[in-house]
This record gives C-alpha cells, sequence and structure tokens, in this order.
C-alpha cells in the first residue's frame, strides 16, 4: 500500500469519505484515527502506538485480531471460488456447511438460515419474511411491530424504525408508521423508585397494554435484543425476555431474538436465546459469526415459518453476496476456533466473572452512578460529581468524553449519552482485563480530579 503518509491519508478521509456514526467536524478538527494494523486484543493507530481494544471493534472481533485461521480459511476458499449466488437453484460448499453449523448450535426450532451481509440485513430479512408468512397465513392485518425504547436494530429505513434511539430516528424523520415501541427495562434511565425487578414487571403490564391498545390480531411480530447492546448496555432482570416472549406467544405475536451483540460467546454460551431458554421464532446474527474479519449477516427461521414460506412458492428476497463463500469459509473458521479453544466456557467460568468483578468494584467512584453487565458486556454510567472538569458539563455528553479519556490512557471503550460501554475480545488475558480496567479507572479518576 505504500508509504504511510498520516497527513495524505487525512486530507483524502477529508475529501472524499462519509463515515458511519461520525460527527465529521470534530473529527477533522481533531485528526482521524487510523488502524493501522491489530493482533490479539491490541490495535495500533496512526501514531505507531498499541491501544487495548475494550470494544473488540464493534462489539464484534471475539476471537482476536490476526488470527491465521481465518485468514487461511478464506484465502483457499478464494482460489477455489471466489464468488459464486446461492440464487437460482444453486449454492456453494461453506454456505452449505454453516447453515447447517449454525443449526447445530441454535435453539432446536431454528434449523433454516438465510444470509446476508449485516446485522441490519438480517433485520430486514427478518421484517419481509414475517410480512410474507402472515399474508401466506391469510392475516394480511398483522403489520405492526413492536420494539421497544433503547434498542439497537440497525440503519436500514425499516431497521432504523425498530430502533428506540432518537438519535438514530429523529434525523431522518423515523420511525416509519406501523412500528410501535414498548418500553426497554433500563430502570436506570427512567428515574423510577422502583428496583429493575419491579420496573421490569412494569414494563412487561405495559407491553400487554400496547397490545391490547393495538389490537394483537394487527401485531406481527416483537424484536427483542436479550441485552441491549448499542441503547447503553440494558441488562433485563433475570427471567424477562422470557416473560415477554411468553407474552408474545400467548398473543399469537412472532418473537424475534436479535442477537447481533449477544451471539458467539459473549455472554457465555453460542446464544442468549439457548441460555436463557426463550425459543423465538426467528433469530437475527452478525458480527461475531465470523469475528469482524469479514460481512456477514444471518437469519434463522423456525421451522413453522419455514414450511409456511416454502410451500408458498417462489421466495422473493435476497441479496448478492446472501452466502457469499468467503464469509462463510470465515465464518465456519471462526466457530471453529470458538469451539476449539472453549471460548464460551472461558467467558461463563473465567473472564466474565473476572471481569464483572472488575466492573462493579467501580460503583463507588464518585464519578459512577451505576454499573451493570453480564460475562463479557458491560457498562459504566457517569454522573456529574459536584466539582471537577465534569460538573457542569451538557446532557449525554460524558461519555464520549470518557472515551476519549480512555484512549490517551491506552484504551479503546464506547461512549454512549453518560455512559461509557466495555465489550473486549473473548480472548483477552486476566493481565488484559486488568489493564483495562485500570485504565477505566484513571479516566474516572480524571473525570473528577
Amino acid at each position: 500500500m505504500g508509504t504511510f503518509d498520516l497527513a495524505e491519508l487525512r486530507r483524502l478521509d477529508q475529501a472524499t469519505h462519509l463515515h458511519p456514526f461520525t460527527d465529521h467536524r470534530a473529527m477533522h478538527h481533531d485528526g482521524t484515527h487510523v488502524v493501522r494494523s491489530g493482533r490479539g486484543c491490541f490495535v495500533v493507530d496512526e501514531t505507531g502506538r498499541e491501544l487495548l481494544d475494550g470494544l473488540a471493534g464493534l462489539w464484534c472481533v471475539n476471537v482476536g485480531y490476526g488470527r491465521e485461521e481465518i485468514v487461511t480459511a478464506v484465502a483457499e476458499q478464494m482460489r477455489t471460488l471466489a464468488y459464486y449466488p446461492s440464487f437460482f437453484n444453486s449454492t456453494t460448499e461453506p454456505a452449505i456447511r454453516l447453515a447447517a453449523r449454525l443449526a447445530s448450535l441454535a435453539p432446536p426450532r431454528l434449523r433454516h438460515t438465510i444470509f446476508s451481509n449485516s446485522g441490519s440485513e438480517a433485520n430486514e430479512t427478518a421484517l419481509k419474511l414475517i410480512r410474507g408468512y402472515w399474508k401466506l397465513r391469510r392475516q394480511p392485518k398483522r403489520r405492526t411491530i413492536l420494539s421497544r425504547t433503547f434498542a439497537y436494530h440497525g440503519v436500514g429505513i425499516a431497521t432504523t424504525s425498530l430502533t428506540g434511539l432518537p438519535t438514530c430516528t429523529d434525523p431522518f424523520d423515523l420511525p416509519l408508521p406501523g412500528f410501535v415501541y414498548v418500553p426497554g427495562p433500563n430502570a436506570y434511565a427512567s428515574g423510577t423508585d422502583m428496583s429493575a425487578e419491579e420496573y421490569g414487571r412494569w414494563c412487561l403490564e405495559e407491553t400487554e397494554r400496547t397490545i391490547a391498545r393495538e389490537g394483537a390480531d394487527s401485531i406481527a411480530a416483537a424484536f427483542v435484543e436479550p441485552i441491549q447492546g448499542a441503547g447503553g448496555v440494558i441488562v433485563p432482570p433475570a427471567g424477562h425476555v422470557r416473560a415477554l416472549r411468553d407474552l408474545c406467544r400467548r398473543h399469537d405475536i412472532l418473537f424475534v431474538a436479535d442477537e447481533v451483540i449477544t451471539g458467539f460467546g459473549r455472554l457465555g454460551g453460542w446464544f442468549a436465546s439457548v441460555l436463557w431458554d426463550l425459543d423465538p421464532d426467528l433469530l437475527t446474527m452478525a458480527k461475531g459469526i465470523t469475528s469482524g474479519y469479514l460481512p456477514l449477516g444471518a437469519t434463522m427461521v423456525s421451522d413453522e415459518i419455514t414450511g409456511v414460506l416454502t410451500e408458498g412458492g417462489y421466495l422473493a428476497h435476497g441479496f448478492t453476496y446472501s452466502g457469499h463463500p468467503g464469509p462463510t469459509a470465515a465464518a465456519l473458521a471462526n466457530i471453529d476456533i470458538i469451539e476449539r479453544e472453549r471460548l464460551c466456557e472461558r467467558v461463563r467460568d473465567d473472564v466474565g466473572p473476572r471481569f464483572q468483578a472488575r466492573l462493579r468494584a467501580l460503583t463507588t467512584h464518585p464519578a459512577v452512578g451505576e454499573t451493570r453487565g453480564d460475562a463479557l458486556i458491560g457498562a459504566v454510567e457517569l454522573k456529574r460529581p459536584a466539582k471537577g472538569p465534569i460538573a457542569t458539563a451538557a446532557p449525554n455528553t460524558l461519555g464520549v468524553a470518557a472515551a476519549a479519556i480512555a484512549r490517551d490512557e491506552g484504551v479503546i471503550v464506547r461512549g454512549i449519552r453518560d455512559l461509557i460501554a466495555l465489550s473486549p475480545p473473548l480472548v483477552i488475558s486476566h493481565a488484559e482485563l486488568d489493564r483495562l480496567f485500570d485504565a477505566v479507572q484513571r479516566t474516572l479518576d480524571r473525570l473528577c480530579f
């Protein structure tokens, strides 16, 4: 790629590149961060500085950077067959083998997969299949989709409409008609005096009232992240998501588990749907399916829905790259690593508990309002102390400020509103976990003193 010329790269970036989810004026004022390389849990930035990646890229680099097994699998597949579509009665071997592998890992009713390129597309696919399913079931009135406040389900027109974050919907005059939000179990943000469990019960009661108001026979499905990730790592009370699924089932409302973040080991199992016995009707995934090495999304569909759709004849949905042999080969190699290195068990029994212990220890810090998390994902809610650098900071600005300080301290975390989120690679060592939380501790100290 030639000599690394940071000034030239920043000039070209400003002249030609629109970044996703970015304040471009602020970015170009300070200069674009250019990540040059990665190995294990670390990346190297434009200055040559090594940073511990406490967010695993974007919640996705589960097996860490630089895994030659994935690179080799993709290179071999590309040399054998770089591309062929899964349209028109055809496909390729890695797409078939990955679909079969997923069927062996997912809840038992989910034995069919349609591939896409991202989590957004996986959820768009779910929405479209749901509409087709209810039409074939001769219930075309079932069009309303339930989602939750603080949900994040993607960036398409429809998936943004599913997303319960005003920062995502308001700039584009969304949601579209037919998308209805019920409360997500974020007791901290609600300002309630109720406990998390009490607030979770209220959320379920409010959801049932919404179903009654809308009319159950008009509601097609509910989309639910087991843990709401980009909305702020909102961890539900024990049993809450299963109770929400049971509520949907009583009203014949399809239940979609969006496991784009929670799948492939993040919570100490292959899927939260298995760990929590959710038995969803559809399950969407991306990110950890390839550990981010190549783009891939997938929508798993229950036997009943598959039967209705296949009996309905020609399935007019798919993408040019659905089941692309390169990303599906990457996914197979990635799953092999997770299985061989027992990363789900490692998160469940070892690094997950250690992560949570270090996270909870931050709760008493004067800059912390709450900590929450599960296994290898967590959030630190920030509050303004009586004095210090952040005492008069504007609402919803602390997260970005803290993330910038954390980067200066040598680690990458994500700033969201007034919180920081952490979600490191599953391969993180004890020493690296301590390094991550020591840097977060220093970050909190700098916010206060």
